[in-house]
């Protein structure tokens, strides 16, 4: 393995979250490894590991992009520590099917490994999400 330099990761990291939606998505995809695991929490709308950047487009971005309107994940903050990089943030949108919004603070912990994401793993208050999508709950 090469030697990286410090803030690589970051920056690899950082180019998945700072652009509009299409560029996020589309730099997030180019830098995905072909095994990497994508692990939304125990309680989020859409919890599980998803393996491979097909089945993680398909189960998490397609339906954040299709059952929502205007969701998105705000960065405030970065960590690096070697190949591990930190982002801390809040999210928010508008649940379709009931037009209730919610805004939630995020962490996503990513494992770089060759200049490519090979794990994320997701925390976030998931009552603070589900709120919009079952009001009554």
């Amino acid at each position: 393995m090469g030697l990286i330099a410090m803030g690589a990761n970051l920056d690899l990291i950082r180019a998945t979250h700072e652009g509009s939606s299409e560029d996020n998505g589309r730099n997030l995809l180019a830098v995905l490894a072909p095994d990497a695991t994508w692990t939304e929490a125990e309680g989020f709308p859409y919890a599980g590991t998803y393996v491979g950047p097909d089945a993680i487009v398909a189960g998490v971005f397609h339906r954040l992009g299709t059952e929502w309107i205007g969701y998105s994940g705000k960065v405030h903050t970065f960590m690096e520590d070697g190949d591990r990089v930190a982002a801390f943030g809040i999210y928010s949108g508008t649940y379709k099917a009931t037009g209730e919004s919610m805004t939630a603070h995020f962490a996503h912990l990513y494992e770089v490994r060759d200049g490519k994401i090979a794990s994320m793993v997701q925390y976030v208050d998931t009552l603070l999400v589900n709120r919009p999508i079952v009001p009554d709950a």
